[in-house]
């Protein structure tokens, strides 16, 4: 295996079978901002260069990604997050994602750009933004009816629940469940059944069911955004904010 190299707060590396490992390191939450996405992306790009043929994408810590913290996050700008998180889905490489601990928010579009998602019983899946008084972003009014369909889809935005990893399982959100302690090792045996196809067929069927995602994701984001900064203004977003930080229900006055 090549020597680890490392885009900021993320690590890639390709071993001799052609599989990439992309590892967010900002743990035990995850939590992303503009440069980390950047990175991600970057590893992408970059595993690509080396022949990768298929990537598994990780992260270190207790969860896979916590999406934004909006309480002490100051570093990121929405729109080039936002550009990051579209290039992510065009990238040409099959992408597993290995969900341990909580995919939340913005981290569940993390997890959502991934082509196949392997999670264990004590995964949580989290459109949490309605919660938080919120519009959703990182191009899930796309990708998540792409995999739950448009009717479920309505309902993880629009009634935020959790979702653990036996429900995600029946409902397609994630497509294969293992112990905790076999998670990674899972992605990779996942990923390995890919690299062991033929990688020009692997890419241009890819291309073809992924179709114009990468396009519907930038504008979808741009709408996604919009409607973000205008509900971040408003006193039912500072509530939900608040109840989040106190662990208490939510008061919203739909103003």
């Amino acid at each position: 295996m090549k020597s680890a190299t490392v885009f900021g707060d993320v690590s890639v590396d390709v071993d001799d079978d052609g599989i990439g490992t992309v590892r967010l390191c900002r743990g035990p939450s995850n939590f992303f901002d503009t440069a980390s996405v950047g990175d991600i992306r970057r590893a992408l790009t970059y595993a690509a260069e080396q022949d990768a043929r298929v990537v598994v994408l990780c992260s270190e810590g207790k969860h896979f990604c916590a999406g934004m913290d909006f309480g002490h996050d100051k570093r990121s700008a929405p729109e080039e997050l936002y550009a990051h998180a579209a290039d992510i889905i065009a990238t040409p490489l099959p992408i597993v994602a290995a969900v341990q601990g909580s995919a939340v928010g913005g981290g569940l579009g993390l997890a959502l750009v991934a082509d196949f998602r392997v999670a264990c019983s004590s995964t949580r899946f989290w459109a949490n933004f309605t919660r938080l008084g919120l519009h959703h972003g990182f191009g899930i009014t796309v990708t998540l009816p792409g995999v739950v369909g448009q009717q479920r889809a309505a309902e993880l935005l629009l009634t935020a629940p959790r979702v653990n990893g036996t429900e995600a399982l029946a409902i397609g959100l994630c497509d294969r469940l293992v112990d905790e302690q076999g998670l990674l090792e899972e992605a990779r045996r996942f990923a390995a059944e890919i690299a062991a196809c033929a990688p020009l067929a692997v890419r241009a069927t890819r291309e073809t069911l992924r179709g114009d995602l990468a396009d519907r994701v930038r504008t979808a984001t741009k709408r996604e955004l919009e409607m973000q900064l205008r509900l971040g203004r408003t006193e039912d977003f500072k509530e939900g904010i608040r109840a989040s930080r106190e662990r208490r229900e939510p008061r919203f006055l739909g103003r």
